[in-house]
Parts: C-alpha cells; structure tokens; sequence
C-alpha cells in the first residue's frame, strides 16, 4: 500500500475524540521508562462500522477481548510495561476474572458495613494484590469503531517508534475488513419508513504495511490470523508474513483457539503451542514463547 493511499484513508474517516488526550498520556507514559524496560502495545476486542454519523445503528466485528486482556496481564507478570488498547466494555486485565459475577451476589452486611462473602475473598484478595503491584505499569486506552482503533494506533505506533526495538506490538483486536467513508453516511439515523437500503461496504485497506515499514519499523509485531477453515490457515498466515515483512503470525482454528494455536515465524518455522493443563491458560504458554523470541530480538 502506496503511503499517499494511507493518508487519502485516514481522510476518510474521522478521527476518535480522545486521540489528542490519549497520545499525551501515552507520551507520558513512554517518558516515564526506564532504559532498559521493553513495552508491549496490546490491542484487543472489535471494532465498530457506524451506519450514521449520529450513530445509533452499527455493523460489529464482536470479540470478547479474552486473549488480549489475559495476554496483557502474562506481559506484566513478564516485566513489560504494557499499553492496552481495547475496545470499550470488552474484558480488560484483572477485571476480566469476574466477568458474568454480580457484585451484589459476592458481598454482605455484616454490622450495617458491607463485606466481601467469605468464598470470595481469597479470589478477590489474590486478584487485587497482583492488579495492585502492576497497576502503574499499564496504561488502558480505550476505543469504539474502526476508524477509532485505527487513528489511535498509528498515534500510539509512532509515540512507541523511538523506542526501536524494546517495543512488541501484540496485535489481537478484532478489526473489520469493511468500512464505510464519513462521506457517504447520513447524518441522522436511517428511517425503516424510507424502505430498504442497499449498502454498498468499501474494502479497508491494510495497514499492517504501513505499520512494519513506516510507523514502528523497528518493532517486533505479532499479528493474528483466525479462520473457521483448517486447510486455508497455514497458507494465510504465511502469506501474511510473506507479504507485510513482520515477526510472527498467530493461527488459529475457531473452534479450538482456546486448546491450540500455531506460531508461524518470520524465518519459516512454525511451532503448534498446546495449553498445558486445564488449569493453565493458552495466553501464558503464548507470552512465554513471544517474550523469548523478544529478548533475542531487543539483542
């Protein structure tokens, strides 16, 4: 993708409301390392299409962000600094373990003061302490549609660029392939009364590019590559690799991206990372991996 083409793109579509007070903060964060600490940019949950620009109706890429905020919290554990860039309401890192629990359900009266359950409390404890130890090593940035996650990562690629090396872009967000330019969406919601509508979805271009070559050139990226279909998902991955020049590519199958993924790597080698128990988590098996491939690469 010709740059010329990227900033015609980024023309196109409207840039999020907090992209000035989010680059301060990640400036700020970035100044705060030290020399020899590696960060991680974490993007995770999906992105949004809005159909208006008073947008009440939207096309949703959904993802739950699971991989993203597990991954995040195993990069704190690992010594990163970690700046996550999630999709708003999807899970985040510690918060993420009391996902679908009710507060009122895990708290009582006790004395008119109210307390956490007894059952709870080790869980709550243990959770709190960690999140407690690595809250000012993470830094949360928050995005809605497309055109959001889109403008806030090239912001916060080209704050982290200086950093060269000791930067990893773990790329997990769920983006959408389609788009629709600010041009062409009405300004008030879309009238049912004024009969069927016939959407015409313009193809967003690839960024990954642009990213590799222009904004954080000498980073280590990983993206991510899920399909529903075995037979195309080496060949895509690969592809990938072959085509934008980054560091690896994490495949993985539907149905069993919570058992199995395969990393696909720059030099050819592909390595299948299996979750160790039914205790364990697949993000830790994949962080370990990633942050030894990382310390190489910062060498």
């Amino acid at each position: 993708m010709h740059f010329s083409e990227v900033d015609e793109f980024f023309s196109q579509i409207e840039c999020p409301s907090n992209l000035d007070s989010s680059t301060k903060r990640v400036e700020e964060f970035v100044s705060s390392l030290e020399t020899h600490d590696n960060v991680a940019l974490v993007s995770s949950g999906g992105t949004t299409i809005p159909l208006e620009k008073r947008t009440v109706r939207y096309i949703d890429n959904f993802s739950a962000g699971t991989r993203g905020s597990a991954s995040a919290e195993y990069l704190l554990g690992k010594g990163y600094k970690v700046i996550f860039l999630y999709r708003e309401g999807s899970l985040r890192p510690y918060q993420r373990h009391f996902q679908g629990i009710n507060f009122l359900d895990i708290v009582e009266l006790a004395e008119e003061k109210v307390c956490v359950k007894r059952e709870h409390l080790s869980k709550i404890r243990d959770i709190y302490k960690e999140y407690n130890s690595k809250k000012d090593q993470l830094l949360e940035v928050t995005f809605r549609s497309l055109a959001d996650y889109l403008w806030l990562l090239r912001a916060l690629s080209l704050e982290l660029s200086p950093l060269e090396s000791r930067v990893l872009l773990y790329l997990a967000a769920a983006v959408s392939d389609f788009y629709v330019p600010d041009t062409e969406l009405p300004q008030h919601k879309i009238q049912s009364a004024e009969g069927a509508r016939t959407l015409e979805l313009k193809i967003v271009p690839k960024l990954l590019g642009p990213l590799v070559t222009r904004w954080v050139p000498k980073a280590l990226v990983v993206s991510f590559k899920l399909e529903t279909d075995p037979k195309i998902l080496m060949d895509k991955a690969e592809r990938a690799l072959n085509t934008y020049g980054h560091s690896f590519v994490v495949a993985n199958i539907l149905e069993t991206r919570r058992e199995s993924v395969i990393i696909v790597c720059k030099d050819g080698v592909s390595v299948q990372i299996t979750r160790n128990t039914n205790e364990s988590e697949i993000e830790e098996c994949i962080i370990e991996f990633l942050c030894k491939k990382h310390g190489i690469f910062v060498t």
